[in-house]
């Protein structure tokens, strides 16, 4: 079984990886940690905590960063994923509270005790790994593997022509995974653009799942409105998804080993891009059995209730 950690601003596809990974058998949801980008980081953290509440887990929820290293704070992307994050759902105080530890140090202890079977799936900006990288020098080579939905080497960007978002919003956190040595794989969108789920996706879950799955299908509504405004007709990309997939089915994935770093500033500020400075090498997804991901994805969540 997986030890995992996901960390997460929820964020509409951050909900759907979260409940794949609580009705996934294979994973152990050791926690989450909550990090700004599709909300800030206060309405990432009672999100988080809510979820956890509507599937039943009782986990822990560690609150994180604030802002980027060195960039100024910047607005979330309520256009894609709503003032409160789920979409048209209206915002509900969760009855539970994130423990005292903040993100970085919780991740600190938990890849300690768990040293060399803790794996960490960050599917938001790297603010906290970054944070926890730094405050001990063990951390990188503790984790078993970090897991990261971001960037990408061929496709380009959503957020500008170069950069996808959660590099983007913090492309120096970035650079500080990347140059750590740490075993780190990037599910970026050379995989996640090919995997899309539909309305009838949607529907098909709630039918089965009225509870969690019909409350996914009521974000959906708000998520695909937003893909169909950009001009993408055929359902949303599962971008967190496919990356708390990859953490427990690998061979789903091509992988190009390289060493990637991220540009951090200019024009072409958070593009991630093959270096030869003398780094770790990572993996980096490049190809994906997209039928296989989907599929996982639907079965898992249609057995939530």
């Amino acid at each position: 079984m997986t030890k995992l950690i996901i960390d997460t601003d929820p964020g509409i596809d951050d909900a759907m990886a979260i409940f794949y990974a609580a009705a996934a058998p294979e994973i152990e949801l050791l926690g989450l940690t909550t990090i700004f980008g599709n909300v800030t980081t206060a309405i990432a953290t009672r999100n988080a905590l809510r979820l956890l509440e509507a599937a039943g887990i009782d986990t822990p929820v560690a609150r994180g960063a604030e802002k980027p290293l060195m960039m100024p704070p910047f607005t979330p992307s309520a256009h894609v994923h709503g003032d409160e994050g789920f979409g048209d759902i209206p915002p509900a105080d969760p009855t539970g509270q994130p423990v005292q530890e903040d993100a970085a140090d919780f991740l600190c202890r938990m890849a300690r005790e768990h040293k060399g079977e803790l794996v960490i799936c960050p599917i938001g900006p790297l603010t906290n790994i970054a944070h926890a990288i730094q405050r001990d020098p063990d951390f990188a080579s503790n984790v078993a593997r970090i897991v990261i939905m971001g960037g990408s080497l061929e496709e380009g960007g959503n957020i500008t022509p170069h950069a996808e978002a959660n590099i983007y919003h913090d492309p120096h956190a970035a650079e500080v995974l990347f140059a750590s040595g740490a075993r780190v794989e990037m599910v970026g969108l050379d995989v996640t653009h090919r995997v899309l789920c539909t309305e009838s996706d949607f529907e098909s879950v709630a039918a089965k799942a009225p509870d969690l799955g019909g409350m996914l299908q009521e974000m959906s509504h708000y998520y695909l409105a937003f893909y169909r405004s950009v001009g993408k007709l055929d359902g949303c990309s599962l971008h967190d998804p496919a990356a708390v997939i990859a953490c427990t089915h690998p061979h789903l994935f091509g992988l190009r080993e390289v060493p990637v770093a991220v540009i951090c500033e200019g024009e072409e500020i958070g593009k991630t891009a093959v270096t030869n400075d003398g780094r770790t090498a990572i993996h980096v997804c490049m190809t994906v059995d997209g039928p296989a991901v989907k599929s996982l994805f639907l079965e898992r969540l249609a057995a939530l209730n």
